[in-house]
């Protein structure tokens, strides 16, 4: 039974009324504000109209009152059901608490809660009545109870985050603004169990092929009843074929069994095969009687993480079903700063883009929430691979405390068991930056304190996984392994040496430095980088223009304008402006700010991604800072808040494709043409290498013809820049490496950064179709970075900020991601170097 109606909340000054008062069944709560359940507080006033959006302007300023306030929720329902016998339990489950809650029932305190990221399991069997009943929670203000807590030591962003086991960056962070939430923003419900119940299930493959597979299950059981003879049936389906086993013998609370599964479908990341999902029941049967049962979908595949090649030299490698994968995708934040309102489509929307994107690995950040369901479901389903932070990051958190390990202890566990069944999860990790910014900064005197968390990462988490998770790999940090835990020879790598613009490589001791000069922050010093997993690499950019115009007061959108700079939470935002310089130059206006910031991002992380895949094997992995926003501002995301991808999205769709071929080239150097072949299959192609100059003339074509190994990256032919230009300056010359055999997207590259392109002004030939929810855009010279825009959120299209060639066309296809129809008649089509569009 859900319990998510008749909501109300109210404010309170600490004290102002004594919590069994607002607690008692009789108090009156008529004019309480109405509230969704889940939700929040922000949400909820937002709703009636008590505070301004906070994500306009700089309305969150206007709302911090909000988290000083207690908060009290309230509810009626009624209980109809027969009143509980002997050997039956009626427990009341809230699925989230945003965070420092306690729980009433008709007035009587059932517990407090102090942990965002578990459930809370209340036993109601003499609480509840037959009719109505009125539940109570009382959320306290998180700065109230951290008050007088010893927090003199490192943590970024915010001091009382450390206690407190709540999304960390809702106290702030580089991209988003401190919004403290407080509310039930996950599902209540009431749940009646007869003698016994399955406390957790846990399947795990423990070995799989294409002939054969174990799968082990195990379930945890409670009773009520001493002494209670229990059994388990266990069935897993494929359609119509049905694997079954019985499980009895007990081992106190625990009873198990092993599948024999014949020809399996196993588990792939959809690049690589089918994301295949069998439905796993599990029924427990007391004396014969169904007496609980629980059923979902789990994959049949192995994962590993291979350390070592034969050699013995140092590698960071997934592997899955045996088959070493290249992982290609990006680092997820939470889709809102409000999570409890937040909608299951915005998860679904982002999922299906990154799938779309080629994407086959998304990295869950530590400072965020261990994600709602509908995300692990959705990866499962689209052959998405997790990597799972805990939630820990860039700070020092207090285990010498024990009550905050005890909490931290239970918070584990229990997400173990609640994610350990999915098969995109790929490998748990124990925070984010926390062991390498620690060295750092003790390494420069400014940390003088012990690693504080030490022992959640490096203790207590692989604890509870060696007993409740041995089916994955752990890795203490991210990033971590050599001599620097962000060192490119050992382990996974962040690699802030672009935007951030440190001095790299260094080795523990040793001070970590800052070169803040378009040299230093150049997304070219991608090439030096030969690290073995890059788990974390971006640039900025701007948002799209309908989503700043949405939260931007009137008049203010335009360079220079404190509102634009607002909306950039990074403390040193002249970063960006010196990527920009090094590129394309310095923007004059908002409109060359918008083209130069999405083609510096754009162009900066095909420029990595492609390094690092030529790198493959030895570099097995980029995962680029960030996939989304939690709100609307200007960050590393690729698809801003209102789920607009960015120039880096479209162009991210061609260098992760799994058949690709680039160019290894920096201005003035020899042209050296690789293809990276991402399949489980060798590739017969030929590729066409041809350059163009800017009105159309072809000045050189050379086919090759392309044998590439399955899994592998192989260099093709190196030219030297006067071979190929013949005389022409190579500042109006593009490079165009087309798949004769059409295995892969045409990939097109400058000899020169693009403040040097003398590119002409091109006039841009538009012809819509309506029906088919589609255009055409032609070319009279060279159009460079071609912009289709249509105001609205969530509006998707085939291709966007391409290069197109004089004489030849593009077709798009227009769609919103809800699934409604695009007006065309706001469709605008513009160029860096073209005149907007008109109907042809």
């Amino acid at each position: 039974m859900l319990i998510h109606d008749n909501w109300k909340i109210r404010w309170f000054d600490e004290g102002e009324v004594p919590d069994l008062a607002v607690a008692d069944p009789d108090y009156t709560d008529h004019f309480w504000l109405p509230a969704k359940v889940p939700g929040d507080v922000h949400s909820t006033l937002l709703e009636n109209g008590l505070i301004d959006h906070p994500y306009f302007g700089h309305n969150d300023q206007k709302c911090r009152w909000v988290e000083r306030k207690v908060w009290w929720y309230r509810t009626e329902f009624a209980f109809d059901g027969k009143e509980p016998a002997k050997d039956e339990r009626l427990e009341l489950i809230f699925e989230g608490l945003d965070t420092f809650a306690t729980v009433y029932l008709n007035g009587k305190e059932l517990g407090t809660a102090e942990n965002m990221f578990i459930p809370h399991i209340f036993d109601v069997t003499r609480e509840i009545r037959k009719g109505r009943n009125v539940l109570a929670v009382k959320f306290s203000p998180v700065a109230d109870r951290v008050k007088g807590k010893e927090k003199n030591y490192w943590s970024g962003f915010s001091k009382d985050r450390i206690w407190v086991r709540k999304a960390q960056y809702q106290f702030g962070w580089d991209w988003c603004p401190p919004l403290v939430s407080a509310g039930i923003w996950q599902a209540v419900r009431l749940e009646r169990r007869k003698r016994a119940k399955i406390e957790s299930v846990y399947a795990r493959t423990l070995k799989a092929d294409a002939h054969s597979a174990e799968v082990n299950v195990e379930i945890r059981v409670k009773t009520f009843v001493n002494g209670l003879p229990l059994a388990a049936e266990i069935s897993l389906k494929n359609g119509g074929e049905e694997v079954t086993a019985r499980a009895s013998a007990m081992d106190g609370d625990r009873m198990e069994a092993t599948l024999q599964i014949r020809n399996p479908k196993l588990w792939w990341t959809h690049d690589l095969g089918e994301p295949h999902l069998y439905r796993l029941t599990v029924r427990l049967l007391a004396d014969g009687e169904t007496v609980d049962r629980r059923e979902r979908e789990i994959g049949i595949r192995t994962i590993g993480l291979k350390r070592e090649d034969e050699k013995g030299k140092p590698r960071f490698t997934f592997v899955l079903n045996g088959k070493e994968l290249f992982a290609k995708g990006a680092n997820w934040i939470p889709v809102d700063l409000l999570l409890g309102s937040a909608p299951e489509s915005r998860y679904k929307h982002l999922i299906r883009l990154a799938k779309e994107a080629n994407m086959n690995m998304l990295r869950v950040w530590g400072g965020g929430i261990y994600e709602k369901d509908v995300f692990y479901r959705e990866c499962d389903r689209q052959g998405i691979l997790v990597w799972q932070d805990f939630m820990f990051a860039c700070a020092l958190y207090p285990d010498y405390n024990r009550n905050f390990m005890e909490n931290v202890r239970k918070e584990v566990a229990a997400v173990i068991r609640r994610l350990r069944n999915h098969p995109c999860l790929a490998l748990w990790c124990g925070n984010n930056e926390n062991d390498w910014l620690y060295e750092v900064g003790v390494s420069a005197g400014e940390i003088r304190t012990p690693f504080y968390g030490e022992k959640i990462y490096h203790e207590l988490i692989p604890e509870l996984l060696a007993r409740l998770d041995p089916s994955r790999p752990y890795w203490p940090s991210s990033p971590y392994g050599g001599n620097d835990h962000n060192s490119q020879e050992e382990g996974d790598r962040h690699n802030w040496q672009v935007w951030h613009g440190n001095v790299e490589p260094r080795k523990f001791g040793e001070n970590l430095g800052q070169n803040l000069t378009p040299e230093g922050v150049s997304f070219r010093n991608f090439r030096k980088d030969r690290t073995r997993f890059s788990s974390e690499f971006g640039i900025h950019a701007s948002a799209n223009r309908h989503t700043l115009e949405k939260y931007l007061p009137p008049g203010s959108l335009h360079l220079g304008s404190g509102e634009l700079s607002y909306r950039n939470k990074d403390f040193h935002q002249e970063k960006g402006f010196l990527l920009m310089e090094g590129f394309t130059g310095i923007p004059k206006d908002f409109r060359e700010y918008f083209y130069f910031s999405m083609m510096t991002q754009a162009e900066g992380l095909k420029y990595g991604v492609e390094h690092y895949r030529r790198n493959m094997p030895e570099t097995s992995g980029t995962l680029i800072w960030q996939l989304n926003d939690c709100w609307p501002g200007t960050s590393w995301s690729m698809i801003d808040y209102c789920l607009l991808p960015k120039a880096s999205y479209y162009y991210s769709k061609k260098f992760f494709a799994p058949f690709h071929y680039s160019v290894e080239h920096d201005p003035g150097e020899n042209l050296k043409i690789w293809v990276t072949n991402d399949s489980r299959e060798k590739i017969e192609d030929t590729l066409l290498l041809e350059v163009h100059d800017f009105y159309g003339g072809r000045i050189f074509a050379k086919t090759f013809p392309v044998s590439a190994e399955a899994g592998r990256s192989a260099f093709i032919a190196e030219l030297a820049e006067a071979e190929i230009l013949r005389g022409c300056p190579a500042e109006r010359a593009v490079i165009r490496l087309k798949s004769l055999g059409q295995r892969a997207e045409d990939n097109f590259h400058y000899l020169r950064n693009h403040k040097e392109l003398d590119l002409p002004k091109a006039k841009l030939d538009v012809r819509k179709d309506p029906e088919k929810g589609e255009i055409t855009v032609r070319t009279d010279r060279f159009a460079r970075f071609v912009h289709l825009d249509v105001p609205g959120e969530g509006i998707l299209f085939s291709d966007n900020f391409f290069d197109l060639l004089p004489g030849e066309e593009k077709r798009v296809k227009i769609a919103s991601l809800d699934g409604g129809a695009v007006a065309l008649e706001y469709l605008t089509v513009s160029a860096v170097n073209g005149t907007d569009g008109e109907e042809g």
